[in-house]
């Protein structure tokens, strides 16, 4: 049962609008060794080749996907249940995972799994999710982006899922990643002085992001020793 409750947990990370699967692995890997000792990070492209012009054009080779597609005024969303069900047949193809790790539009999808999944609306053929990481996130309803019919209720009652927020000083999704996290209770954040962007971790970022490590981990610990007992009996 140690080996059970002491595994590595594993984490499904979701690019940003327009980059890709090898982009964000190339930024998250940056983080210092103490914390990605501690993680099993699994890096899924989006299941649709960019539509439009990449916001990360002078920085990064193609290709780069898009995780569904919106009107120019986030109105309205074309592809956002095909996303669903490509997140989750991959969950099932290269699970179980514990959590997401989200970015931009990653994050703005991963935020709102927790309460699809409650409602029964997403996700429903895996475990629970059992925390998340957003970076640069926001949420469907709040000033910027308007609800999908799927996320209407998402954010309806306060959500226990363990969370950390990690916000830029001068990222243009501030404000949206601030109000986020009212919706959460008890969230980690993470500030850091630059932009729209995946940011090294100094030495009083890594202690937040250790501190959120143990607590999710005591989460899943006691999620392996329950279905161990289970099987067991």
């Amino acid at each position: 049962m140690q080996s059970q409750i002491q595994r590595k947990p594993r984490i499904l990370c979701l690019h940003g609008f327009r980059t890709s699967a090898e982009i964000l692995k190339r930024q998250v890997l940056r983080w210092p060794a103490a914390v990605l000792d501690k993680l099993d990070l699994v890096f899924l492209d989006a299941p649709y080749p960019a539509q439009g012009k990449s916001g990360v054009e002078r920085f990064f080779d193609p290709p780069y996907y898009e995780w569904f597609q919106a009107t120019e005024d986030f109105t309205e969303y074309t592809n956002f249940e095909e996303c669903l069900a490509f997140i989750e047949d991959n969950m099932m193809k290269s699970g179980p995972f514990d959590g997401f790790l989200g970015f931009s539009q990653g994050a703005l999808l991963s935020a709102a799994l927790p309460g699809m999944q409650r409602d029964g609306l997403a996700l429903t053929r895996v475990p629970r999710i059992k925390f998340l990481i957003i970076i640069s996130g926001a949420k469907f309803g709040g000033p910027k982006f308007a609800h999908h019919k799927l996320t209407s209720n998402a954010y309806s009652s306060p959500l226990e899922c363990p969370s950390l927020h990690i916000i830029g000083e001068t990222d243009f999704m501030k404000q949206e990643s601030i109000s986020l996290l009212e919706y959460f209770v008890d969230p980690f954040v993470i500030n850091h002085p630059k932009g729209h962007t995946i940011p090294e971790l100094d030495e009083k970022s890594t202690e937040v992001m250790l501190g959120f490590i143990e607590r999710f981990q005591k989460t899943v610990a006691t999620t392996d020793e329950r279905i161990y007992l289970n099987a067991e009996t």
